[in-house]
């Protein structure tokens, strides 16, 4: 930690408020994750970023930063309760005017969304990731980049385990499919709870 850039004010106060108001706190990108995605974006400079789980909005800020300039990153959550929240740090990081967000199932909402985009982040619920994924990727521009977090889901996905919940079955499907996918090149990062990181290099 100490040899990655400091969080500056805006999102060391989400994180604080995130941890203090939310149940899963732990939902929440963080600092390292966080710089991560930034550094991503940044090194894309992409012009449209879809976001799959909004939470309170931290990784949303922290990929909108490496936005082209006339760029717009689209975040879809199913839960508007915490809405308030996200929009408040969008805000306060002057990234208002480029977020849309978006409440509803996101493979509904996808769909509906006349955007060809540049990085993807998933991030939401890990029963759906090949859902997300079947949906999101025709929309994904040739050369663009998808990010899907928890892929190692705390272990319970590694061979030997013995955990057959909807979610850890959720994420093994995901992590056979994408294994197999020639439309895409794919590396797992085993960072923080697992990246997939993937690149599309065909319909």
């Amino acid at each position: 930690m100490e040899f990655t850039s400091p969080e500056d004010e805006v999102l060391y106060n989400l994180y604080r408020e995130t941890n203090l108001t939310t149940v899963y706190p732990h939902m929440l990108s963080g600092h390292l994750q966080g710089r991560f995605l930034e550094m991503v974006s940044r090194m894309i400079r992409p012009l449209r970023i879809l976001e799959i789980g909004t939470f309170t909005g931290y990784s949303a800020i922290c990929m909108a930063r490496g936005l082209e300039k006339n760029g717009l990153l689209h975040t879809i959550d199913i839960n508007d309760e915490l809405a308030g929240v996200a929009q408040k740090y969008f805000g306060l990081a002057n990234l208002e005017n480029r977020i849309v967000m978006h409440t509803g199932d996101a493979c509904t909402v996808i769909p509906t969304l006349d955007e060809n985009f540049d990085l993807v982040f998933i991030d939401g619920d890990k029963e759906q990731y090949v859902a997300y994924y079947q949906v999101l990727l025709p929309k994904v521009k040739k050369g663009g980049f998808i990010l899907a977090d928890n892929v190692l889901w705390g272990g319970k996905v590694l061979p030997g385990s013995v955990t057959s919940d909807k979610e850890t079955k959720g994420i093994q499907e995901f992590n056979t499919f994408v294994k197999h996918d020639s439309r895409i090149e794919k590396m797992l990062l085993p960072f923080r709870d697992g990246i997939f990181i993937l690149r599309k290099i065909s319909d």
